[in-house]
């Protein structure tokens, strides 16, 4: 998120800044905690000098955030890249997000792993927090519609030293596909431990799992759902991320990213058109798709509607090829 944004903001620098002055790009670190979220939202929130805010990463950082951003006074405008959870929805008029939600996520897992994967019981591990619960929650609900079966679903948390019971029982229950509503850290635990057990079953997970081609050969074959793909067509994506490579090499944007780099070029769009007043670029943002066009970014069309989402927004199926994560040709 920050190298994205930094190079949007170079960007719109080396072209003159937004009305005639330079834009400057003011970096936070909540550590996805809800607590270090609601601190750092406070002190951005008494800066008049900031405008806007891309962010948060997390879902549960952004819940706890958005309450402080909407506060009454002087509410300052949040768009989140990545934040999925579906409480985030309308919690705020001045709350934005261009991804989608973990409803859609989780949908689309459940369509593929039925459709692609002619899988009919599955088993879920998911972290226990919103975002976790959240694709637990609808791919569970899409799965069971189509007529697939959640064998059982276990949940963890970041000091979990080991998932072996859990796949343990899975393996005796028998299933298809396992279903990962999980962050990278956890992932690639119960890929270690997949390995050591010997087990091979069909992977699928959600877009926390972004950057699980790192772990090599052992993420091969892994399916995930993502908002964004960095060879998604088009020629305004395809600048992206050659301009990405370029200032850092060997690099490719994910999600995240992508995200936050629409996010500064859609603000930057927004104080052009009516200044740097909060509540102007809010009202102004709350038009998009509507009195006013819609946002052509690379992660796609950017439309807000009256919660905040961008509901036009698809969700595509990535793989994990040769350590790279491609978009998944059967969907």
């Amino acid at each position: 998120m920050q190298r994205a944004a930094q190079l949007a903001v170079s960007q719109i620098n080396a072209r003159g800044g937004v009305r005639g002055r330079r834009l400057k790009l003011r970096i936070a670190d909540d550590s996805a905690s809800e607590d270090a979220a609601v601190r750092v939202a406070q002190a951005l929130y008494d800066d008049p000098a900031v405008v806007a805010v891309v962010g948060h990463l997390t879902s549960g950082a952004s819940i706890a955030a958005a309450q402080v951003y909407g506060a009454a006074g002087h509410p300052l405008v949040m768009i989140s890249p990545s934040a999925s959870s579906p409480e985030l929805s309308g919690i705020s008029p001045y709350i934005f997000r261009i991804c989608p939600t973990d409803v859609s996520y989780g949908g689309a897992l459940a369509r593929f792993a039925w459709r692609a994967l002619g899988a009919r019981r599955a088993g879920v591990i998911f972290v226990n927090n919103d975002y976790g619960r959240g694709v637990r929650n609808a791919f569970g609900a899409d799965f069971a519609r189509l007529g697939g079966t959640v064998v059982e679903a276990d949940p963890y948390v970041s000091s979990t030293p080991s998932l072996e019971p859990y796949l343990a029982r899975l393996r005796r229950a028998g299933i298809d596909v396992l279903m990962l509503a999980a962050e990278r850290p956890g992932a690639e635990l119960a890929l270690r431990e997949l390995k050591a057990l010997g087990i091979r079953w069909q992977l699928v997970g959600g877009d926390a799992l972004t950057g699980i081609e790192a772990a090599g050969p052992l993420a091969e074959g892994v399916y995930l759902a993502s908002a964004y793909l960095p060879d998604r067509p088009g020629e305004r994506n395809a600048t992206f991320v050659a301009d990405y490579a370029r200032a850092h090499p060997g690099e490719r944007p994910d999600h995240r990213g992508a995200g936050a780099y629409d996010a500064v070029l859609l603000l930057t769009q927004a104080i052009a058109a009516v200044g740097p007043d909060r509540a102007a670029v809010r009202n102004y943002l709350a038009e998009v798709g509507r009195g006013v066009a819609a946002f052509d970014g690379v992660t796609g069309k950017i439309a807000f509607d009256t919660t905040g989402n961008v509901p036009s927004k698809s969700v595509v199926i990535g793989v994990v090829r040769s350590g790279r994560l491609v978009t998944e040709g059967s969907q």
